[in-house]
């Protein structure tokens, strides 16, 4: 199934209220699709380019608006509030009840409560993407650094180097097996890092592919876009790899939508169901 938008969607999560929530980066929108209905809700401006999007604990959605400076709380209705924060990306609810965020160029992350208090912590090196870990702590990708960094609720920052050069890691997720498995869009590559930083890298068919995002699917694998080439990859936890072309171009964010299906947003105009 491919449902056709009209913009450019970027990221997608699935909400609380059991419908399928997704940013429209070049529009400066954010969509939910439930029950064969789309809606739209502008937010602040049309140039603050809202990328990631996720269920906060408060049953809002929460979205980061890189150019924009903001992260702004959506709720079911589309009533939205915001708050200023310097180029956030990725986005996560940490174990605290918090939501915990990267600053792509200020090297920082940060925590927002739900009420809006903000805090953070210096983590160079281009941080992205950021995900919980199964052991509690905040795990997010250095994108300039070639590394992943682990970050406690307290601050406490362990960054752990990549082996391949220029891999520039972008999205991470805590997978089926107690690790983090995180897509390396520089070097075609899936990897794979414990709790104590061990690393395992799985090079793609086609190194070229420019894996983007990263999720695990209701089947116990992971499930990656290939920003670059088109397509939806699949890796099982023992490093078998499938693929499959797609509709459209450059899909980026995925999530497991609320049917338990994979969804993938498609910058050209899609949100395509496998």
């Amino acid at each position: 199934m491919q449902l056709e938008v009209s913009g450019s969607p970027y990221g997608v999560a699935t909400g609380a209220d059991g419908a399928l929530w997704f940013t429209m980066a070049k529009e400066g929108r954010v969509g939910r699709y439930l029950a064969g209905e789309l809606q739209f809700f502008d937010l602040e401006s049309a140039d603050g380019q809202p990328t990631v999007i996720v269920a906060g604990p408060d049953g809002a959605m929460w979205v980061t608006e890189f150019a924009g400076d903001r992260i702004t709380r959506l709720t079911p209705e589309g009533k939205a509030g915001s708050f200023r924060v310097a180029s956030p990306y990725g986005i996560t609810v940490g174990p605290d009840g918090a939501l915990w965020f990267t600053q792509v160029q200020a090297d920082r992350v940060g925590r927002i409560t739900p009420d809006g208090e903000i805090s953070g912590f210096s983590v160079p090196g281009m941080p992205s993407a950021i995900v919980t870990g199964p052991d509690g702590a905040l795990w997010c990708t250095l994108n300039q650094a070639n590394a992943v960094a682990r970050v406690t609720v307290d601050g406490e920052v362990t960054v752990h180097g990549l082996p391949t050069p220029g891999a520039m890691p972008v999205g991470i997720t805590a997978g089926p097996d107690g690790a983090l498995w995180f897509v390396e869009i520089g070097a075609g590559q899936v990897g794979r890092i414990s709790a104590d930083g061990a690393v395992r890298e799985h090079p793609l068919p086609d190194r070229t592919a420019r894996p983007h995002a990263i999720v695990t699917g209701p089947d116990g694998a992971l499930w990656f876009t290939e920003w670059g080439a088109g397509r939806l990859g699949r890796i099982t936890v023992s490093g078998e790899i499938e693929e499959r072309d797609l509709p459209g171009q450059e899909p980026h964010g995925l999530t497991v939508g609320p049917d338990g299906a994979i969804w993938v947003a498609m910058e050209s105009g899609l949100l395509v169901r496998v």
